[in-house]
């Protein structure tokens, strides 16, 4: 019997470093990380602003996040490009879905021959304004990675000066994942 417990607990911790390891991957050099900063701008709407620190150049990065204020229904109501390192890119997404209170923020540099890239860096993508759909007070805004339908993840998709001699029409599924990056992510709640 005692065994048996050991073994579960073994495969548990085992599992759990498995999903760790997964969870963050990136073969470009040091591992990039995506900041959220949030911030309370009145009784009723807050902010976040969404960060990124990287160490190759970025064509796409898909930010699915799911919010939550307690009891307090609430709505990712803007997003706001203008000024961040991803303005010039050809798409800047912004979906949010109040009824599992989460925002999927989608950016990709070129969807026709253009030249954007998010170079080598940090700093600011965008910034979320957060507002309470009840007319309530939000005492505090959590926010954090997740999934959303129909299959996004928190993915930042290295540039092509990264593809070495892969072509775009010739890549093959397995060397598109190699090209996939999982940032840690840093979420920093307001100062007090």
């Amino acid at each position: 019997m005692k065994f048996a417990k050991f073994a579960a607990l073994l495969l548990c911790i085992i599992l759990f470093q498995e999903s760790t390891v997964i969870a963050q991957s990136d073969n470009f050099g040091a591992q990039d990380t995506l900041f959220i900063d949030i911030e309370k701008v009145s009784e009723k709407i807050w902010l976040f602003h969404v960060s990124l620190t990287n160490d190759e150049d970025v064509e796409a990065l898909s930010v699915p996040l799911k919010m939550t204020a307690g009891l307090n229904r609430i709505v990712a109501d803007s997003a706001v490009y203008v000024g961040g390192r991803v303005e010039k890119f050809a798409l800047k997404a912004f979906r949010p879905d109040t009824i599992i209170q989460c925002v999927t923020l989608g950016m990709v540099a070129n969807l026709a021959p253009t030249n954007n890239i998010l170079l080598k860096g940090s700093g600011r993508l965008v910034t979320v304004f957060v507002s309470s759909l009840e007319n309530k007070p939000i005492e505090k805004l959590i926010v954090d990675t997740t999934t959303t339908h129909p299959n996004n993840s928190l993915m930042v998709v290295a540039g092509y000066s990264n593809w070495g001699d892969f072509k775009f029409d010739t890549i093959t599924v397995e060397q598109r994942k190699q090209l996939e990056i999982h940032p840690v992510v840093v979420i920093r709640q307001p100062k007090k």
